[in-house]
C-alpha cells in the first residue's frame, strides 16, 4: 500500500504552488514553516563542492541534469533545519528517497544524494537541524535536540515529498529510506514513530539504543584505559584475532578467514596467556582480562545485568576504533553536552550503575529507537530490510540481533514478521561497509523488489573488492539463516553456499 492518500492530502495543502512548470519557480513555492532558500537547475555534470577528493569529483561529474532544492524549515522558534532535494530533469522513476546520516549528523549529506539521483530517484536529505559533527548544539538547546532525534527526518520527508510533486505535479509512487549507522536508527525511528512516511526502510548497522550504546562505545575505552597494564596495542589483537580464528573458522565448514556466525564461537582469550615473561605471541593477565572484557560487552557492576552486548570474536583487529588510545568522540561528547551538560565531564569518571539510569532517564525516548512495536508499519504494507557487519568497529551487531528478536517477540514470532522484516548479518563486513568480508551489496534494488514487485530478499549477494575487482562473493541470508559451504567449488564464489538454518 501506497502513501498517496498523505500525498493527497499534501497536494490540498500546498495547491497554490503545485503546477510549477521550472525548477527555478520552486522558489516560491509555500510551504508551513518552510524557507525556499535556493532552487536552481543543475546541468550534466555541472554540481561540484570545495575541497573534493578526485574519486568523489568523478561521481558528481557522471551525475544527470537535476533540480537542486534548497530549504529552511523552523517548526520551532530555537529549529532551523536545513534541507535539499534533489529532482531529476529526465527520466524520474517516479520514486522518492530519503537519505541518513552518520554520527551527530549535522550536514546534507551529498554523497548518499548523489547515489540516489543516479538511480532516478527523487531524494532529499537534511542536516538534522545543527552543523557540525558532535552534541555540543543540544548544550542548552533542547528543541534542537529534538529536532536531531527525530522531527528533522520527519519534516524533511513530509516537505521533501511536498516538493517533489509541486516539481512533478504527481507524487511518487513508492518512498524509501536509505540509511546507515545514525541513519539505520533514523531509519527505525521514522518506522516507529511515523510508520506512514516511507514504504520501505533500509536501516544498515542501525545506532538505533543510543543511551545504551554510548556507554558500550565508551567500555572498551575504559576498560583498557584505566589501568595502562590492560592496554590492548595493535600487535597483541593480531595474535588475540589469529587465535580467535584457529578456535571457530572451520566451525562453518570452510577455513576462509571469516566467522559466518561468531555466536558459535566460545573462544577463550586465556588460550593466548603468556605463560611466563610477556613476548609478542601472548597477552599478559591484565590484557587477557581487557579482552574478556570487551567481548562480554558493558555490564552492570552492582547488578550483573548487561548494558549493551560486546565485540564478537574475529572482529578483534579492528577493536582500535573503541579501545584505542582516546576513546570514541561521540559518547564523549553525548556525556558531556547532553547527559552532564559539562563540557569538562572525563569519561573515566562513567559509573557503569548510576550513569546508566541517568542517561535513560535524560533521554525519555527522545534519541533511542528501541520500540519493537512496528505492526502500524507493517499494516499498510511497509518492508524493512536491515544489516549489519559481524565486524563492526563502532556499533556491535549483536544489537541488531537483539533488536530483530525483540520485533519477532512482539510481533507473536518469526512467522508473522517474515514478509515485512528481514536482517542480513554480513561476516567480515565493518560498520557500514569495508573489510576482510565481501561487503558491497545493493540494499536498494533489494527493497524496490521487494515493495514494488513483492519479490522479498531469501538471499542478498555481497562481493569484496580488492583493486576495483570482485575477488570475493558470498550470499547473505535472512537471519538467522546462515550460508553454508557446498563442499566443492571454490570458497570465494557465493554459488558455492547455500542458506541453512543455524
Amino acid at each position: 500500500m501506497s502513501t498517496k492518500p498523505s500525498l493527497l492530502l499534501v497536494g490540498l495543502l500546498f495547491a497554490p504552488a503545485a503546477c510549477a512548470a521550472t525548477c527555478e519557480s520552486l522558489g516560491s513555492l509555500s510551504l508551513p514553516d518552510t524557507t525556499i532558500t535556493k532552487a536552481e537547475t543543475v546541468g550534466a555534470g555541472a554540481f561540484t563542492l570545495p575541497g573534493l577528493q578526485p574519486a568523489q569529483l568523478a561521481v558528481l561529474q557522471r551525475l544527470p541534469a537535476f533540480c537542486r532544492v534548497a530549504a529552511s524549515i523552523k517548526p520551532t522558534s530555537d529549529s532551523d533545519i536545513k534541507i535539499e532535494v534533489w529532482l531529476p530533469s529526465e527520466k524520474w522513476n517516479g520514486k522518492f528517497m530519503g537519505v541518513g546520516n552518520g554520527g551527530w549528523s549535522g550536514a546534507i549529506v551529498y554523497n548518499a544524494l548523489a547515489a540516489a539521483l543516479n538511480r532516478g530517484y527523487a531524494a532529499v536529505s537534511t542536516n538534522t537541524g545543527h552543523d557540525g559533527g558532535d552534541a555540543t548544539f543540544a548544550l542548552g538547546h533542547p528543541e534542537k535536540l529534538i529536532d536531531f532525534g527525530y522531527r528533522a527526518v520527519h519534516e524533511m520527508t513530509v516537505k521533501g515529498k511536498a516538493i517533489t510533486e509541486a516539481f512533478y505535479s504527481k507524487g511518487p509512487q513508492k518512498s524509501y529510506w536509505n540509511g546507515c549507522s545514525s541513519g539505520g536508527k533514523q531509519g527505525l525511528k521514522e518506522a516507529q514513530k511515523f510508520p506512514l512516511d516511507y514504504d520501505g526502510i533500509i536501516a544498515g548497522a542501525p545506532a538505533n539504543y543510543w543511551t545504551h550504546l554510548m556507554i558500550g562505545d565508551l567500555w572498551p575505552g575504559v576498560v583498557t584505559h584505566k589501568d595502562p597494564a590492560a592496554a590492548l596495542p595493535e600487535a597483541k589483537l593480531a595474535v588475540l584475532h589469529k587465535a580467535a580464528l584457529e578456535a571457530c573458522d572451520s566451525l562453518d565448514g570452510v577455513k576462509d578467514g571469516l566467522l559466518e556466525d561468531p555466536t558459535r564461537c566460545h573462544f577463550d582469550p586465556g588460550t593466548v596467556l603468556c605463560k611466563g615473561a610477556e613476548g609478542e605471541s601472548c597477552l599478559t593477565a591484565p590484557q587477557v582480562e581487557a579482552a574478556r572484557k570487551i567481548y562480554a560487552g558493558a555490564i552492570n557492576p552492582k547488578n550483573g545485568k548487561p548494558v549493551f552486548p560486546g565485540m564478537v570474536p574475529g572482529s578483534e583487529l579492528v577493536w582500535p576504533a573503541l579501545a584505542g588510545p582516546k576513546p570514541f568522540a561521540i559518547p564523549v561528547s553525548h556525556f558531556q553536552n547532553v547527559v552532564f551538560k559539562d563540557p569538562r565531564w572525563d569519561y573515566l569518571t562513567l559509573d557503569f550503575d548510576r550513569d546508566v539510569a541517568l542517561a535513560d532517564k535524560t533521554d525519555h525516548g527522545l534519541l533511542n529507537a528501541t520500540d519493537p512495536n512496528l505492526k502500524p508499519f507493517f499494516a499498510h504494507g511497509g518492508k524493512l530490510l536491515m544489516y549489519h557487519g559481524w565486524n563492526d568497529q563502532l556499533i556491535t551487531p549483536l544489537n541488531s540481533v537483539n533488536y530483530y528478536n525483540s520485533v519477532v517477540k512482539a510481533s507473536g514470532g518469526a512467522a508473522k514478521v517474515n514478509d515485512s522484516y528481514r536482517l542480513f548479518m554480513a561476516p567480515g563486513m565493518n560498520h557500514c561497509g569495508g573489510g576482510d568480508g565481501p561487503s558491497r551489496i545493493d540494499a536498494v534494488a533489494a527493497i524496490d523488489d521487494w515493495v514494488s514487485q513483492g519479490k522479498a530478499p531469501d538471499t542478498m549477494l555481497a562481493e569484496h573488492l580488492t583493486a576495483n575487482k570482485v575477488d570475493r562473493s558470498r550470499p547473505l541470508c535472512p537471519y538467522p539463516q546462515v550460508a553454508k559451504y557446498k563442499g566443492t567449488g571454490s570458497a570465494d564464489e557465493a554459488a558455492n553456499f547455500d542458506c541453512t538454518a543455524k
